[in-house]
Order: C-alpha cells, then sequence, then structure tokens
C-alpha cells in the first residue's frame, strides 16, 4: 500500500494559494494503478481516500505506521463503491460479488480485508473512504437499487442528477462516515449549485465517467474567495467543512462523495445565496 499525506489549511491561508498550492494540497490525482492500494491521508477529519485496482493478483489491505494499527480497520470503518468491472471483496472469509456501482460498507474491527478481480481485461476499481470509527457496525453490500435515491435538479438549469445514498442512515448504521453516489443527466453539468457548506463535516469528491478529455472544474474556497480546481477522469479532491463544494464539466459525468463528521444529517447544511458567490 502506498499512502501521501495531506495536511489541513486555515480558510485565511488558501486564499492565497497559487493553482499548483490548491492542486498540492486537495487534489488527489492518481486514484488507481494496477495490483496497488493508492491512498491520501487527510489530516481534515483523518479520513483515507484512495483506489484498489486488482489485475494480475488480489490486494490485501493491511495496518502500518500510517495508522498505528495491526489491521486496516481496526479502528476504523470503510465504504467502497466499484467503478470498474466485476470483482470480489472478502471480509473475514465472507466473499461479496461486486459488480459495476455495488457499494459496501465494513465496520470497525474487520481484521482481513482483501480484492480481486473477476477478469483481468476489465479489472474491478475499488474506490475506499474510510475514517475512525468508535463503534463495530455490521458489514452490509448495497448495490444500486438498494441505495436510497434522490432526483434533484432541473434540466433548465444544468443540474438535472440523481443521489444514491449508499452508506446514510436511511439505508445501514455507521458510525460518522456517509457516502454515495450522484449521477448527472444527459445535457446536465452542474452539481451542489446553489453551494453550501456544512462545518460539522468535510468531504471528499471523487470524479468518473469523464469522457476523453473533458475536465470538471470543481469550485472550492469560502463563498466570497472561490477557487477552481481542474479535475480530470478518475481523480479526487478534499474539501474542507469551510469551503463549498460544487462542480461544472465540459461533459456530463459522475462522482462519488464522502463525508464524515460530527453527524450525518444531511439538512444541516449552510446555503450560500446566488448573491454571495463571489
Amino acid at each position: 500500500m502506498k499512502f501521501v499525506t495531506r495536511y489541513p489549511s486555515h480558510p485565511e491561508d488558501a486564499k492565497h494559494y497559487t493553482t499548483e498550492r490548491l492542486r498540492e494540497s486537495y487534489l488527489i490525482e492518481t486514484v488507481f494503478a494496477p495490483d496497488k492500494a493508492l491512498f491520501a491521508y487527510s489530516h481534515f477529519d483523518r479520513i483515507i481516500a484512495g483506489g484498489v485496482m486488482p489485475v494480475s493478483e488480489e490486494v490485501t489491505l493491511t495496518g502500518g505506521k500510517e495508522m498505528a494499527s495491526a489491521s486496516f480497520l481496526e479502528r476504523r470503518e470503510m465504504g467502497v463503491i466499484n467503478v470498474g468491472g466485476e470483482g470480489t471483496i472478502t471480509v473475514d472469509g465472507a466473499a461479496y460479488g461486486m459488480r459495476a456501482r455495488d457499494g459496501l460498507y465494513v465496520g470497525m474491527g474487520a481484521e482481513t480485508v482483501s480484492m480481486a478481480s473477476a477478469d483481468p481485461r476489465n479489472p474491478a476499481k475499488f474506490y475506499i473512504n474510510t475514517c475512525p470509527a468508535h463503534a463495530s457496525c455490521p458489514t452490509v453490500k448495497i448495490d444500486i437499487r438498494k441505495a436510497n435515491r434522490r432526483p434533484l435538479g432541473t434540466a433548465e438549469n444544468c443540474n438535472k442528477r440523481t443521489i444514491y445514498q449508499y452508506v446514510h442512515p436511511d439505508v445501514l448504521r455507521s458510525c460518522q462516515l456517509c457516502m454515495g453516489l450522484t449521477v448527472l443527466e444527459p445535457g446536465s453539468n452542474w452539481n451542489t449549485m446553489p453551494a453550501h457548506t456544512h462545518e460539522r463535516r468535510m468531504e471528499v469528491y471523487f470524479y468518473f465517467d469523464l469522457p476523453g478529455d473533458n475536465i470538471v472544474f470543481h469550485m472550492m474556497g469560502e463563498p466570497s474567495q472561490t477557487r477552481h480546481i481542474v479535475m480530470r477522469n478518475e481523480q479526487a479532491v478534499i474539501s474542507p467543512s469551510w469551503s463549498i463544494h460544487s462542480g461544472v464539466g465540459t461533459s456530463r459525468y459522475a462522482f462519488i462523495w464522502g463525508m464524515c463528521g460530527e453527524n450525518q444529517t444531511f439538512d444541516d447544511m449552510d446555503g450560500v445565496a446566488m448573491p454571495d458567490i463571489r
């Protein structure tokens, strides 16, 4: 396993960041590599975000110095969504078949977690969020049909989309992790606009299903001090609790969002009126 570390930043400091500094601080540029587990350890709420793409061999998640633990989930819970080909996640001997857009929640205390692909020519791509936990919750598989479905937006505002809540109180029990998938409709390219913040939770976005050379301009920063980061297919970005988190693409796309922090109530966000965005 390979880790990079991202340290927290104050909003007053972030106002002065160059493009390069913004990308160094918040962008997770490479999420998948063959037969590797790649992770970014963020000191914002100590979330770990990354990916596993098994090709020719099974990949096992292990403990180590980065988490000061004997096993990967000794003191953590984890959410996984597969954005690639068919694969398998094995948790303490129990195997879970994972098709495209299947999700899995794994509770704290699982001792062995390994991942494999069914076909090396079309490998699974397991996108992962994990955060500290205080109790052990049951492991649950969630396919997209079992996720809580919430249609939002309009074609007129170019933001017609469907949110699928996977790790969420309406679907299953977790300690603090929330995770889900948003899919934009054809002709729509804006997400999470009008924007909001939630001081009680940070968030990570993972953008995927971007065809060709299309990009997403990920919007971040305080509402009166907005910045952007250019995102390409299968890249992730860290969003501090003080920052808006929105995006506009040069085509339709999908993204996975993961949150951890003080609570799991989605309607606790602080909305930002359009005239207040600068």
